[in-house]
């Protein structure tokens, strides 16, 4: 009995670090170059919050800053309902550049994010690990200097999120919209 409760954590901790190798991260990663103002563009993600809420979700703005630490403050403004809401988050940096670790203090779960692709003046590719006692799953985010990208960065966002095992009704391109994105400081 003890061997085999053993042997699935034991798989179960395999797979979970399989699944946090197989997500790349940018090549020669440049932490300072991903600071300032980025826009959501688009979300992909197999959590349930994310089916309940899919209907009802716009673009955001997202400002990223760097700590006296070395860490990444993120700090993110959405329109939820008649109101601007602000969600700030520390990103902790581990050894491997370009990859971060986050506790959600509100849900205790456990973010492994990965800077996947960027070219820092034009998008940002972002992937997440998110693992809680329910369970895990996997979100990728799209960002962009500007409210819109070129229909290739589109497609690369929905096949790299294809290639993490979303499905297209786990896909969105945000709606843009003008509110909350002057608040966003």
């Amino acid at each position: 009995m003890q061997a085999t409760l053993l042997g699935i954590v034991g798989l179960a901790l395999l797979r979970t670090l399989h699944a946090q190798d197989s997500i790349p991260v940018q090549a020669d990663f440049q932490q300072d170059k991903l600071t300032g103002r980025w826009y959501s563009i688009g979300l992909a993600s197999n959590s349930d919050w994310f089916k309940e809420k899919r209907h009802l979700m716009k673009m955001c703005t997202t400002i990223i800053s760097t700590t006296a630490e070395g860490n990444l403050e993120v700090t993110s403004t959405y329109p939820k309902g008649d109101q601007c809401v602000t969600r700030n988050s520390l990103y902790t940096k581990t050894e491997q550049p370009g990859r971060f670790s986050y506790t959600s203090p509100r849900w205790g779960s456990k973010h492994n994010v990965h800077v996947v692709e960027t070219n820092y003046k034009e998008y940002a590719l972002v992937a997440t690990q998110i693992s809680k006692s329910t369970g895990s799953s996997t979100m990728v985010l799209l960002y962009g200097r500007t409210k819109e990208l070129s229909p290739e960065r589109l497609e690369m966002f929905t096949q790299f999120s294809r290639e993490q095992g979303l499905t297209a009704d786990e896909i969105l391109i945000l709606p843009q919209t003008d509110k909350c994105m002057a608040d966003a400081a």
